[in-house]
This record gives structure tokens, sequence and C-alpha cells, in this order.
């Protein structure tokens, strides 16, 4: 599957493990996957910026700065709740645990990271899907964006949506990108 993919898509999925890392996450999500498609440039970030998102707006929002203000402004010390867990139950006792190791039929056969998530997976399953029905010969970082939206259980798709995207103005906007370039 990845032979179809552009250098620009390639570079998705690489990046998608920097942005990960960064977060301190172990696991590759669809977010990670949506933060990695702004630094590659491409469709996939025009649409996104012309939805109203930002890389770094993004970023805050899933290193928990919004929640962690939010928090605060009631006179709860995130740090603290956390130190008063691990004193409890030992160091990392709130990291994530790792996902069961599953995949769809793409995968079961790729050198695909062990570390993407089966949401993640599953989105860039579901970008070969799209690229198809829009009969393209490879997969570019539109497709890689579509895989999410389309990908309901991520919790990339799950921040696009309530940014108010959806996946028909999405697919709308890069259709209308694809004929600009073209």
């Amino acid at each position: 599957m990845f032979e179809r993919f552009t250098t620009r898509a390639r570079t998705v999925v690489h990046t998608a493990h920097e942005e990960a890392d960064a977060l301190g996450h172990r696991t590759v999500g669809t977010e990670h996957l949506i933060l990695a498609m702004f630094s590659a440039g491409g469709i996939a970030a025009d649409v996104l910026r012309a939805c109203g998102l930002e890389p770094e707006e993004f970023r805050t929002t899933l290193a928990g700065g919004d929640d962690a203000a939010a928090l605060r402004s009631i006179g709860i010390d995130l740090g603290a709740v956390r130190d008063s867990v691990e004193q409890t139950f030992g160091p990392g006792a709130l990291d994530r645990a790792e996902p069961p190791r599953r995949g769809g039929f793409l995968f079961r056969r790729s050198k695909l990271s062990g570390r993407f998530g089966n949401d993640a997976k599953k989105a860039l399953e579901l970008s070969l899907r799209v690229a198809l029905s829009m009969r393209h010969n490879y997969i570019g970082t539109e497709h890689l964006l579509l895989g999410v939206m389309r990908e309901e259980r991520g919790t990339g798709g799950r921040l696009l949506r309530e940014h108010g995207m959806t996946y028909e103005r999405t697919m709308d906007l890069v259709k209308a990108a694809l004929r600009d370039v073209a």
C-alpha cells in the first residue's frame, strides 16, 4: 500500500511518530497524523487552514492545554492530582496502556510500525479506499485527511468534527483544491 503514497503522504506517516513523541504519547493516533499534515504541507494542510485550524492551537488541545486551564480556573491543579495518583499507585500510573495488537487486512502483512493505534491504521486504510473512490492511483495528504475524517473513533476526526468540519465539506474543499492545482 505504501508504494502508492506520495512523498508528502509518506512524510506525514513518518512525522506522525515525531509528533507523538513530542507530546509524550506512546501510540501514534489520527491526531498525530493531522499534526504531521500541517508540517508536510500540501492540500491537506491548505484545507485544514481553510477550516480555521492552526497547528499550534491543535497541538495545545492535544497537550491538554485547554483542559488544564479549565481545571485551574475552578481551583484544580492537574500537576498536584497527577503527583497524588503517582504517589498512591506508583510512577507511570496514568500512562496510557499499550492497545491490543490488531489491524485491518492491509496491515497484517505490512511493516507498519507497531506504534500506530488502531484508529490511525484504519484511517490509513480508509485513505486508500478514498483514493480509489476518487479514481486516483496515488494516496496524497488529501486522501489521508479524508481517511481520518471517515475513521469515526479516532481522536483526530473527533477533534476536527468538534471544530465544525464534516466529511462532505472536507471532500468539497479537497476537490476544489485539486481543481485549482490542475
